[in-house]
């Protein structure tokens, strides 16, 4: 595995576990009505890698459920990430 794929791994479980505890974060400040973390936030922490940490931070918490931007957003993000990855992994391959 080359350095860069090494980083590249190593930023997406860093992006995740940001997602997850920023959506658990957000529960709890619900939960004590405190300032929210806004809802771009949440999505663009899930745009910029960390989709799966984010769908976690959903289910685990029962956080944004309801909102449609998430419980459809989310996956699709998700999916298309992993369409991207499928994509790298096959032109690596040909090459």
């Amino acid at each position: 595995m080359s350095l860069i794929e090494q980083m590249i791994i190593g930023y997406v479980l860093v992006i995740n576990a940001i997602a997850l505890m920023m959506f658990g974060l957000d529960k709890w400040k619900a939960q004590h009505g405190k300032w929210r973390i806004p809802e771009a936030t949440l999505l663009f922490l899930a745009l910029i890698g960390g989709s799966i940490g984010a769908l976690c931070g959903m289910r685990l918490f029962h956080h944004k459920t309801q909102h449609k931007k998430f419980y459809i957003g989310i996956p699709v993000i998700l999916l298309l990430q992993i369409a991207a990855i499928a994509y790298y992994a096959v032109s690596v391959q040909a090459l």
